[in-house]
Parts: C-alpha cells; sequence; structure tokens
C-alpha cells in the first residue's frame, strides 16, 4: 500500500503520471530544440521534430546525448539560457578529459533543492531534525545538493564536507545529528575511526544514513546498519540530470530508489544497439529531464546498468541498486566483472571489511586479478586469514567465473576514500 509522501504526485495513479509526463516532454523537447545548438543539429539530423512527440512511446524516435556531447560543448554550450540567467555552475572531475559543465537558473536550484528534500522526507527524515553532511562540497553536487535540500525540508544542516574523519567522528559525538549524507565507502572510514577512538558507534545519534555517489550492495548496507544501529538507505543522482534527489529509496521498503518521475522521464536502454528494453529488463539507464530550464538533457546515457521496477511505497517506478557502469565493467580472460560483484562475495566474511581494491596486471598474454581487502582487527590472525583468502577466491570463482588472487591486508593497510571510491586499478595498459 502507498505510503504518505513528501508531494501529492508520488502517490498519484500511473495515468495522471503519464499525462503529466507527455505534457512536460513536449515542452522540454521545444525548449531544448529552440535554444540549445547542439540538439537543434541532432533532430535534425535524427529527421526528428519536436512536433513528432505524440505520446511517451515517441520518445524513443529522438536522438541520445552522451558525456562526449557534453565535453564537445564545453563550457556553455549545452545552456539553453543566455548565461547571465544560470545563478550556479557545477561540473564532474573531469577524470578522462575536460570536465561536464552543468547550469542550473534560479527555478532550477528551486526544484533541485524540491526533489533533494523529497528524497531525505521518503528516507524517513522531517523537519528539525540534523542532517551532518560529508558529501564533497564545491563543483561536485553532492554536498550543495544534499544542503539545500536538507534546508527546504526544513532540518538543522552541519556541513562538514568530506575528509578530516577524526573531526567528522568528534561532530556526531557533540552535536548529535539524526541523519548523515555520504558516501557508503567514507562512512565505513568514519565506522573505523569510531571503533579507533574506542567509541561504541551503535550508541551514537545517528539513525538515518542517505548514501550515494557510488555503486554499493546490500552487503555493505547491512554492515553499516549493524555498525550503527541506522537505517542505510540509497540515494541516486548524477549532475549531468541535476544532482542527488533523481530518485531516493523509502525507508519503509528499502528496495530500491524510486524515480521522482515528475522530474525526470527513465528508459531502460540495451547498451550495444540502443533499443528501449521493458521493465524488468536489465540494461543502461537513460533520463530525460522534464522541467529543467537552464539546461536541459534528453535522452542522457548515464552508463549506469540496472532495471526499471514497479513502485511499492511509492507509485513512482523504481530502479534496481546500480550493478555497475557500462563503462566500469571490465572483461578478465572473456569474464565480464564489476567492482561491486566481488564486493559482494568479500562482505560475506565477518573477518573482512568493506575496504578493497582491485588490481588488474597483464602477465605474459594472460590477465590477472589481484584483490587487496583488509581484515577486521578482531580477525587478523595470519594463520586464519590464509583460509579467509581462500574462501573469498572459492566464492568469487563460484559466482563470477573468475579466478582470483586474494590478500587480506592488515587493518588500516588499505587506502580510504574520502569522495567517490577508486575499487579498480587497471595496470594491463601499462604491462603491454
Amino acid at each position: 500500500m502507498a505510503m504518505q509522501g513528501f508531494d501529492r504526485i508520488e502517490t498519484a495513479s500511473r495515468d495522471e503520471i503519464a499525462a503529466l509526463q507527455v505534457e512536460r516532454l513536449r515542452a522540454t523537447l521545444h525548449h531544448a530544440y529552440a535554444n540549445v545548438p547542439h540538439y537543434t543539429a541532432a533532430f535534425d539530423a535524427a529527421g526528428v521534430h519536436p512536433d513528432d512527440f505524440k505520446r511517451l512511446e515517441d520518445l524513443a524516435k529522438f536522438p541520445f546525448t552522451t558525456k562526449h556531447d557534453l565535453r564537445a560543448n564545453y563550457p556553455f554550450g549545452m545552456f539553453a539560457v543566455p548565461r547571465e540567467k544560470i545563478v550556479r555552475v557545477h561540473a564532474s572531475s573531469g577524470t578522462t578529459g575536460k570536465p561536464t559543465v552543468v547550469g542550473y537558473t534560479a527555478k532550477d536550484i528551486d526544484t533541485w533543492s524540491h526533489v533533494a528534500a523529497r528524497s531525505i522526507y521518503a528516507a524517513g527524515g522531517r523537519p528539525g531534525m540534523m542532517v551532518h553532511v560529508a558529501y564533497g562540497y564545491g563543483l561536485f553536487t553532492g554536498g550543495l545538493g544534499a544542503h539545500y535540500g536538507a534546508e527546504r525540508l526544513g532540518c538543522t544542516v552541519v556541513p562538514v564536507s568530506g575528509g578530516m574523519t577524526e573531526r567528522q567522528v568528534q561532530l556526531i559525538t557533540d552535536f548529535q545529528p539524526d541523519i548523515i549524507m555520504v558516501t557508503p565507502s567514507y562512512m565505513l572510514a568514519i565506522l573505523d575511526e569510531f571503533r579507533r577512538q574506542g567509541l561504541d558507534p551503535r550508541a551514537c545519534s545517528l539513525k538515518i544514513g542517505i548514501f550515494g555517489a557510488e555503486p554499493w550492495t546490500n552487503a555493505m548496507r547491512a554492515e553499516i546498519e549493524t555498525g550503527f544501529a541506522m537505517d542505510a538507505v540509497d540515494i541516486y543522482g548524477l549532475s549531468e540530470v541535476i544532482g542527488p534527489g533523481v530518485a531516493n529509496e523509502c525507508i519503509e521498503t528499502k528496495d530500491g530508489p524510486h524515480i521522482w518521475e515528475d522530474h525526470f522521464y527513465p528508459e531502460i536502454i540495451d547498451p550495444e544497439t540502443g533499443a528501449v528494453l521493458p521493465d524488468g529488463t536489465p540494461g543502461e539507464l537513460v533520463f530525460t529531464s522534464l522541467t529543467k530550464e537552464g539546461m536541459p538533457v534528453i535522452r542522457y546515457r548515464t552508463r549506469d546498468l540496472t532495471r526499471l521496477l514497479p513502485g511499492t511505497a511509492r507509485t513512482m517506478r523504481r530502479m534496481d541498486k546500480v550493478t555497475g557502469r557500462s563503462d566500469d565493467m571490465v572483461i578478465v580472460r572473456g569474464v565480464n566483472m564489476f567492482p561491486t560483484q566481488i564486493e559482494e562475495q568479500l562482505l560475506k566474511s565477518e573477518a573482512l571489511t568493506g575496504h578493497y581494491h582491485i588490481v588488474l596486471t597483464r602477465e605474459g598474454r594472460m590477465d590477472e586479478v589481484t584483490v587487496h581487502v583488509e581484515a577486521r582487527p578482531d580477525f587478523y590472525i595470519p594463520d586464519i586469514m590464509v583460509s579467509e583468502a581462500s574462501a573469498a577466491v572459492a566464492r568469487i570463482k563460484d559466482t563470477i567465473g573468475l579466478s582470483t588472487r586474494v590478500v587480506i591486508e592488515a587493518p588500516g593497510a588499505v587506502e580510504r576514500s574520502v569522495g567517490k571510491a577508486r575499487r579498480l586499478v587497471d595496470r594491463r595498459g601499462l604491462l603491454g
């Protein structure tokens, strides 16, 4: 049965949601075509016009937008309003070239604040609660997106940002926040710091953790929830679409993020052919913005692999947990592998933590996979670790079909991540 949402539309009928989507998609396609030279050229090249859009299925006629398109129009070529009307700019890290730049009008910031507030509400947040924001601030959308959403909901915001783990623990202990918003991998570092200081994390004030910015498994959810006596829920977003607040898990069900379909229209496509796939089928997630003024995106390929599922706590559809990215997938000896698959098997052992790196090397013609994973302090006995490593190797082989070497490191030996975790180091190209 649908629960009470932040907005009435969250529990509206599917017909009402679809009618709103058609109306907003039509307006967005016209806005993009008339005001963004890239979309004018792309639609013309594909032989489609906004007037060709009559029903939701017609969106498949329109071309995709990729990260390459955003970089090709760097810095402000994708804006649909004069630059003077843009009140804020964010950008990606640009790890593989120029950063992707996104712009927001005052109305866009208002929309973003609203969907982020709706997300925090779905996670169990309520006005008056204190929210500890440990996402990074700056050009990354995480910190400010969470911050504005929490303020909009009526919460007290502690804008800590990332890093300074000792200070994070001190402030959590002193200020007594109800909610923390941070990457799940960094939450594990905070958990370790609580224990290092001799503090009981389960006795701290935190009741809800809203985690995103990287894929994470239900095994990691269980570790965080057990470690802190909290509810851990998933928030999803990306700067190209708006930032955090595109979708959020509901605390009532914790069964995958509900997409705020009145603002973001989702599709799942075959990553190879681009064909639209039916709900329930795994593929690549694609989004079209429905209400953005400054920088609308049409059929943006997120590269995130998931599937669309029916709504539960809300009538809006859910996305399954992201299993990886189509560009994070690596092929090792003919086997497709995502870091999250390895993580899931590591965390089946109570002796191992969620701190790990996967290193790919090439010996002669053969790819080699070495997993460096950290042991829990109370389990770190070298003789026992030998059998733990063998068991992890066997689990990975049985589930993924991949032979690996697992090296169990001493507590604290694996480098911590402050922002998005970098799980994979591919040295095959460097070695020939």
